[in-house]
Formats: structure tokens, C-alpha cells, sequence
């Protein structure tokens, strides 16, 4: 089954030439089974990147997913085109009122502001409380799910010595669980931050139960135990091969002092091509996150979500 989008956005022909199967609306409504409804809070600068690697991952599936895009009303995006947020984004007070089944929390590049100085954190606490009766399950990345476990349970964030770049290799902490269903003992992810959650943290609260970790790159994988209706990945399971690669770079340009991303370029050599090593068990973490954590869980009516 593939997954619905507008029938304009960007994304389609790139995916489309990968050979991942997309419906657009025009195709979908002839179809009579209800979707699954996916909310993207896209919080990221480079909107129509995020939105192509996200998409990217969700199109692989058995599953058909309706896929809206949320933005915040607080802050200016700079660097996309006002008419293709106008076109493909809407705001929280136009879906207040609406139900999904699942819905993803974008990182964004505000790390070293606290939480409270971003221009739109009210905001995005109303979207967080609004998720825990209106959204079955919530996948947090990397910068939101520093906020998601800060503001739902108080776990702060802190400063690392330097920005924490590379793909690190992670461990199992709890193999059985169906996030990790198809995983080998080990696998790698990208990473990309500048503050950390620590697992002492995490420990102290019983909701919440810690997956995966990594020797340098921390705690990985969190989720609310009691029903996996939260789940928080401190990493980028959806980056592309050229992302951390396009990272460094602009970093490098704005005369930033910059360490090269760790056990990604061959001999780190920044002039070589990266090697990827993390795409299929990304894929089968954004997998496994809509099978078993929505699509097998959620009401079939979707107005019920959070009527009990």
C-alpha cells in the first residue's frame, strides 16, 4: 500500500524515482478503507528535505497513511517558501478539533536555547498536551524529544563539550520489544546535537523505560512504558546519506570549529563519500513504529482516541 500525500508536494517526484509507491489524493478517494491520519510537526529549517526523508521511510509499509503537515504559527520559517507552507501546512488551531493516529515531533536547530527562550515553546506545549488526548502515539526526534521528555516528565537537557556528530553504534537494552522487531544485536544511527538527556535522569522516572544506548552517543530510544503511546528517539534514523555530510559543511563555511562527523566518512576523510550503514534499520524502526505502536493499537474509530 503506499502512502497519501497532496497531490503537489515536492516530494513525489523524488520519491516516485526511487520507486517508493505514493498515492495522491486524487487516486486515494477512490479507494474505500479508512487510512491511517499521520501528523507531522515539522519543525526543521529545510522543511521540504525533512518532509522527503520522513515520507521516504512511512511509504514502506503494507499500510495506507494519510499524512498532514503542521507548523507553528509563533516563529517565521526563513528558509522555505511561504506559498508551500501555505500550500502543504496547516496550524494547530485549524486541527485542535481532529483525531490521529499517530503523529511525529520533528528535531529542530535550537539546542542551545532553554526550552523556555525558543519563540515558539507555548505553542508547542499546547501541541504536546493536545497530543495526549488527541494522537494515539507520538514519535519525538532528536531535539523534540529532549522537549517531549522535558515537558511531560521534567527530564532536563544539558550542554555536551562539543556538538555530538556521527553515526555511533547502539546496543539493546530490551531486544523483545516490538520497536526493534528484525534488528540485529547491534545497529547504527545518525546522531547530530549539541546537549544531551542523561539515562540517571530517565532512571528516576517509572513511566518511562530506556530501550537503547550507546557507548558515545547516550541514551537513544525511550519510551512511556505503560503503553507505548510516547516514544522518543534522540537520534535521526531518517537522515540521508549527505545529511551530516551537508551539515559539516555549512558549519565548516560559517568559519564554526567543527570536528569532523565520527565513523562516517571512510579514513575521515571529509573528501571521500560517506558510507551508509544505518538506512535499513531506520526503515525498520519507522516501520515497526506505525505497525505495532499505531496501526495495530489504534481504535478503528478514530474519534475515540482518548475516550478512555
Amino acid at each position: 500500500m503506499p502512502i497519501k500525500i497532496p497531490n503537489q508536494l515536492p516530494a513525489t517526484p523524488i520519491l516516485e524515482s526511487e520507486n517508493i509507491f505514493v498515492m495522491t489524493e486524487t487516486r486515494a478517494v477512490r479507494q474505500d478503507i479508512r487510512p491511517l491520519r499521520l501528523l507531522i510537526l515539522n519543525l526543521m529549517p529545510t522543511k521540504i528535505i525533512t518532509e522527503t526523508q520522513l515520507l521516504r521511510k512511512l511509504s514502506n509499509s503494507p499500510l495506507q497513511v494519510e499524512v498532514e503537515f503542521l507548523q507553528t504559527i509563533s516563529h517565521i520559517s526563513k528558509n522555505v517558501d511561504p506559498q508551500h507552507l501555505a500550500s502543504f501546512y496547516t496550524s494547530f488551531e485549524k486541527i485542535r478539533d481532529k483525531h490521529y493516529d499517530g503523529m511525529i515531533i520533528t528535531g529542530a536547530p535550537v539546542e542551545n536555547l532553554e526550552f523556555e527562550d525558543v519563540d515558539y515553546w507555548q505553542e508547542l506545549c499546547k501541541i504536546m498536551q493536545w497530543t495526549t488526548q488527541n494522537v494515539f502515539s507520538t514519535l519525538h526526534i532528536c531535539w523534540g524529544a529532549q522537549a517531549g521528555l522535558f515537558y511531560h516528565y521534567g527530564v532536563p537537557k544539558y550542554p555536551l563539550p562539543a556538538k555530538l556528530s556521527g553515526i555511533f553504534r547502539h546496543k539493546l537494552l530490551r531486544p523483545e520489544t516490538r520497536l526493534f522487531r528484525g534488528f540485529d544485536d547491534e545497529f547504527y544511527m545518525p546522531h547530530s546535537c549539541y546537549t544531551e538527556v542523561r539515562e540517571a535522569d530517565i532512571k528516576n522516572i517509572s513511566e518511562l523505560e530506556i530501550l537503547s544506548v550507546s557507548d558515545e552517543a547516550g541514551v537513544c530510544v525511550v519510551v512511556k512504558s505503560v503503553d507505548n503511546r510516547r516514544v522518543f528517539i534522540t537520534g535521526h534514523p531518517e537522515y540521508d546519506a549527505d545529511t551530516l555530510s551537508l551539515e559539516y559543511f555549512r558549519d565548516v563555511k560559517k568559519g564554526l570549529q567543527i570536528d569532523v562527523p565520527k565513523n562516517y566518512f571512510p579514513n575521515n576523510d571529509p573528501t571521500a563519500p560517506p558510507c551508509v550503514n544505518w538506512r535499513a534499520h531506520g526503515q525498520l524502526m519507522y516501520s515497526n513504529w506505525l505497525n505495532y505502536y499505531v496501526y495495530q493499537s489504534t481504535p478503528y474509530d478514530i474519534n475515540e482516541i482518548g475516550s478512555k
